[in-house]
C-alpha cells in the first residue's frame, strides 16, 4: 500500500467560523482508495472528530488503515496505531458471531426455547421465547422493571437474573423492539448457560485468539493502557442519521421517561462512567467492547473469508443465516423501522451500510463495523468524539460512501 503520512483536511466555503487546523492523517491506503484518506482527513475539518481510525479490508487484505487526532477526546496525546476505544453496540455484533458459531457447531439451536439452555428464562410468560427472537430483538424485554445500578449491570448474575424475571412487554416473537441494555445479559447468560464460560473468554478463545485481534469484551489489566478516553463532542448539524435525540418522533420519544425508547437506554440508570477501569473491565457484550479499528475491520474480513494469516469462521450457510431478515418494519423503540437478522443489523434507511447485502452493526457515538459479501469488503471505524447517534454517524457514513464511490469508480 502507498505510505501516506500526512493528509490534511480543509473545511467547506461555507463553514461558519475560523478554519480548524488541518490534521495529520497517518497510516497507508492501497492505490486508488485515496479517496478514503481524503474523507477521512475532512471528518476532522468538518464534522468534528478528534481522535479516529478507519480499515477496510478485501477480500481479506487490508486496502486502508488510517488514523489521525488525540488518543482522547479531551488531551493532546497522539492517536497511535494500536490505539483502542470502546465501541459500544458494534459489540452486539461479535456477540452476535459467537452465538452463531455455536450454532454453527451444533451447540446451539437458533428454533429452540431459550429456557431449553436456560430454564429460569421460561418465568412470566416467556416460555416460547426462541433463541432467534433474542437475537433479532424480538424477545420483548428491552426494559427493566428497575434498571441496574453501574455494578450490578457488570455483574453477570444480577443481570441475567433480572432479565430472567422480566415480563415481556410485548408477546415474544410478534414485534421486535432494539433490546440496547439487555442485549448483554441475554446473550452473555446464553453463552455461559450453553458452554460453561463467559461470552467474553469465548470470543477472546475462538474469535480473538485465532485471528490475532486487538478486540476485548471485558480487558485485561495488562491492555489498560492501550484505551484513549472518549466523551461527547459537537459537529455541525448537518442531516442524516437516527440520532438519540433527533428530530420528529424519537425525539418525543426519549424525551418520555415512561416510553419504551427512554427506558430501554436507561436500563442501567445511572449510566456507568465508560472510561473507568472497571467499565473496561467488565463484560457487557452489547456495550462495552474495546477494538481498534483493524480489528474490527479484520474480524468481519473472517466471516466471509479467509483473511492473511488467519481463518475464515462463517461457513456459507452461516453467513447466510446472518443475512437473514428476522426482524424488519417499526421498531418499538427506536421508533423508526430498522432491519436486523440474528444479531446483525442489515443494511436500510436506518443503518445504511455499503450495499443491500451487507450487514454489520454501529455503536452510539459513532464506531461501526460491517462486511458485504458481496464486495469482498470488511470495514472498521473507531472514534472517541462520541456524538449523538444511534446507528448512523455522519463520519462514518462519509467513509463508507467514499468506499461506495472507489467500488463504483
Amino acid at each position: 500500500m502507498n505510505d501516506t503520512a500526512e493528509a490534511t483536511g480543509h473545511p467547506a466555503p461555507d463553514e461558519q467560523g475560523p478554519a480548524p487546523e488541518p490534521v495529520a492523517v497517518h497510516g497507508t491506503v492501497a492505490p486508488g482508495y485515496e479517496p478514503v484518506r481524503d474523507a477521512f482527513a475532512r471528518n476532522f475539518a468538518q464534522l468534528g472528530d478528534r481522535g479516529a481510525a478507519v480499515t477496510v479490508h478485501r477480500h481479506g487484505s487490508p486496502v486502508v488503515d488510517l488514523w489521525a487526532g488525540t488518543r482522547d477526546h479531551d488531551s493532546t496525546a497522539p492517536w497511535e496505531r494500536g490505539t483502542a476505544q470502546v465501541v459500544h453496540s458494534v459489540t452486539k455484533g461479535v456477540s452476535a458471531a459467537a452465538l452463531l458459531l455455536l450454532h454453527q457447531r451444533g451447540r446451539l439451536d437458533l428454533d429452540a426455547p431459550v429456557s431449553t439452555y436456560w430454564p429460569e428464562y421460561a418465568a412470566e410468560g416467556k416460555e416460547r421465547t426462541l433463541v432467534r427472537h433474542l437475537l433479532a430483538h424480538r424477545a420483548g424485554v428491552p426494559v427493566l422493571d428497575r434498571p441496574l445500578t453501574p455494578d450490578e449491570a457488570a455483574h453477570p448474575g444480577t443481570g441475567a437474573a433480572a432479565v430472567a424475571a422480566q415480563a415481556p412487554v410485548w408477546e415474544p416473537g410478534t414485534e421486535h423492539g432494539y433490546h440496547a441494555q439487555t442485549y448483554s445479559w441475554l446473550t452473555g447468560e446464553l453463552v455461559r448457560r450453553v458452554t460453561g464460560i463467559s461470552l467474553g473468554r469465548y470470543v477472546a478463545e475462538e474469535i480473538a485468539g485465532p485471528l490475532g485481534l486487538d478486540l476485548w469484551i471485558g480487558l485485561p489489566p495488562a491492555q489498560k493502557d492501550r484505551v484513549g478516553r472518549s466523551g461527547a463532542v459537537s459537529a455541525p448539524e448537518r442531516g442524516g442519521g437516527l440520532r438519540l435525540r433527533p428530530r420528529r418522533n424519537v425525539q418525543d420519544a426519549y424525551g418520555d421517561p415512561a416510553s419504551l425508547t427512554r427506558r430501554a437506554f436507561d436500563a442501567v440508570d445511572p449510566p456507568a462512567d465508560e472510561n473507568s477501569p472497571a467499565y473496561h473491565a467488565a463484560e457487557l457484550p452489547g456495550a462495552n467492547g474495546i477494538a481498534t479499528a483493524y480489528a474490527l475491520s479484520r474480524f468481519y474480513a473472517s466471516l466471509i473469508g479467509a483473511v492473511e494469516q488467519g481463518p475464515r469462521l462463517f461457513a456459507p450457510a452461516t453467513l447466510a443465516l446472518a443475512r437473514t431478515v428476522e426482524s424488519e418494519g417499526p421498531d418499538r423503540v427506536l421508533v423508526v423501522p430498522t432491519r436486523f437478522g440474528p444479531g446483525f443489523m442489515l443494511h436500510g434507511a436506518a443503518s445504511p451500510l455499503l450495499a443491500e447485502g451487507s450487514f454489520g452493526h454501529p455503536g452510539r457515538g459513532g464506531s461501526l463495523g460491517f462486511a458485504d459479501p458481496e464486495s469482498g469488503v470488511a470495514f472498521g471505524y473507531v472514534t472517541n468524539g462520541l456524538q449523538k447517534t444511534v446507528t448512523n454517524d455522519p463520519r462514518a457514513h462519509a467513509l463508507v460512501r467514499a468506499v461506495r464511490g472507489v467500488l463504483q469508480g
